[in-house]
């Protein structure tokens, strides 16, 4: 019986590098086990909807009952496995197997009295053998097989690195070695998760927005650093394995977007002046955001633009689609793979032993940060499309860093002030959308005339959208900010 926090890294692959990666896996110390497993759930998906997976597997001659939640990182999960030991016969699942554990806590305060039914079985051929990288020694598991619900079926082939003593940065140095070497791209979702979406007949799913952070009051500038990187990355990650996947829509481009400029606040916010944080980070998740720019901003301006126009009687409504790299192939360049596993590394790494506490800092950046948004509205050159646009960037820095701090805020005072910030946000985006849009259909008019009529009307909108604006900015620097002393 062993109760743990389960670190590791799955790396998916391009059909043509499968051989590749099996010769790299080497024969010296290989082993092969075949893990045929049954994961249970209630009727309302209990336990899915938790992130929580309950399986029996065989595993060669033996039974093994596994139980799994999410942990605090991506790349750790709450585990615990009860060796049921040899036999033909298929063992009845018993959650009490997993009574007094950590993960057994996390099952028993969603599961209640309902009962648990098989939902979907895997059937994977595992090849896998220990190695030490650095000072850690490590798992390699080279998984291929299947993931199956009924006639559904979902392919698997791809390779686990497990931590099975040592540092999490020599995992993820190790892991980089593989990437580069094979181009071989991060997936955070568990064969629990696919299963899941198999039985449920989903061949996409939501977009994952951001969830709700709490950070506790007496937490370091650097433990809030951390948390608030791996708290971004869920949303991050999870959208990225999508898009490479080639299972995305719009929605999950603009997500995964939104979560890189969360992780950049995160970083100018609680990363300056920390030795640790690497400036490449920032760079790098400043040039993803662009290059997945294009494809998404047109097709926010088609949200934005396409139907008034249309309701308007406009002949000639909709711009030609943007040319932009595919999001797919962004996702599994082993670049962004890399950067996701450097922060979530740094998530993982112990805290500097004398640190600075987080709170008092925090909240004097969120007033210097506040202070430079009213003095940025009330400079002349705020006219300008391109000042309204850096203006629109730093409301959105403020409303992140606001919303990070949350639970050191006032909290009714903390409501108006991210709705007003919003409400700047959506103002300036609309001065933005306007101006980005009248040139591209300048120039479309220019061997069309009939979008003519789309350029006269969004030069119309353009003076209210500007008013409305400073409308917004007024409206928030009349607003008491959360932080402030007295009463609401």
């Amino acid at each position: 019986m062993t109760s743990q926090t389960e670190i590791e890294i799955k790396l998916e692959m391009a059909p043509a590098a499968r051989d590749g990666v099996l010769a790299a896996l080497g024969t010296e110390g290989l082993q092969r086990t075949r893990l045929q497993a049954v994961y249970v759930d209630t009727p309302g998906r209990l336990l899915a909807r938790h992130r929580i997976a309950l399986r029996l597997r065989r595993e060669g001659p033996r039974w093994v009952q596994t139980l799994k939640a999410a942990g605090a990182h991506e790349m750790a999960r709450l585990e615990h496995n009860v060796d049921l030991g040899e036999g033909d016969a298929e063992p009845a699942i018993d959650p009490q197997r997993h009574a007094g554990t950590p993960a057994g806590e996390r099952l028993f305060a969603v599961l209640g009295d309902e009962v648990l039914a098989a939902r979907y079985r895997t059937d994977i051929e595992r090849r896998h053998r220990e190695i030490v990288a650095g000072g850690a020694r490590i798992e390699l598991a080279f998984d291929e097989g299947h993931i199956a619900a009924g006639d559904a079926r979902w392919p698997v082939c791809e390779l686990e690195l497990e931590l099975l003593a040592g540092e999490p940065a020599d995992l993820v140095a190790e892991a980089g070695r593989w990437i580069d070497r094979h181009g071989l791209w991060l997936d955070v979702r568990s064969k629990a998760e696919r299963g899941e979406r198999l039985a449920s007949g989903q061949r996409q799913v939501p977009a994952r927005r951001a969830g709700r952070l709490s950070l506790p009051r007496d937490l370091s500038a650097g433990g809030a650093l951390r948390t608030v990187i791996a708290h971004c990355l869920q949303q991050v990650q999870a959208n990225a394995a999508e898009v490479a996947d080639g299972r995305y829509d719009d929605e999950h481009v603009h997500q995964l977007r939104v979560g890189l400029r969360r992780l950049r606040t995160a970083l100018r916010f609680f990363g300056a002046g920390q030795p640790e944080v690497d400036p490449a980070w920032t760079e790098a998740l400043a040039e993803l955001f662009r290059r997945l720019g294009s494809a998404r901003d047109r097709a926010a301006l088609a949200e934005a633009f396409e139907a008034p126009l249309q309701a308007a009687g406009a002949p000639l409504a909709a711009l030609p689609p943007a040319e932009g790299e595919a999001p797919q192939a962004l996702l599994r360049e082993p670049s962004a793979t890399r950067l996701w596993l450097a922060l979530q590394a740094f998530a993982l790494s112990p805290e500097p032993v004398l640190a600075q506490p987080a709170r008092p800092l925090a909240l004097r950046r969120l007033q210097r940060w506040h202070h430079r948004l009213e003095t940025a509205a009330r400079h002349p050159a705020v006219q300008d499309d391109a000042a309204r646009h850096r203006l629109r960037k730093r409301a959105k820095r403020l409303r992140y860093a606001a919303e990070f701090c949350a639970e050191w805020l006032r909290p009714r005072r903390l409501r108006r002030y991210l709705r007003r910030l919003a409400a700047v946000q959506a103002a300036l985006g609309d001065c933005n959308d306007i101006a980005t849009a009248l040139p591209l259909y300048r120039d479309l008019a220019a061997h069309n005339p009939r979008a003519w009529f789309a350029v006269g009307w969004l030069t119309a909108r353009q003076d209210h959208a500007v008013a409305a604006a400073d409308a917004a900015l007024h409206r928030l620097a009349a607003t008491r900010t959360p932080w402030q002393d007295g009463d609401d």
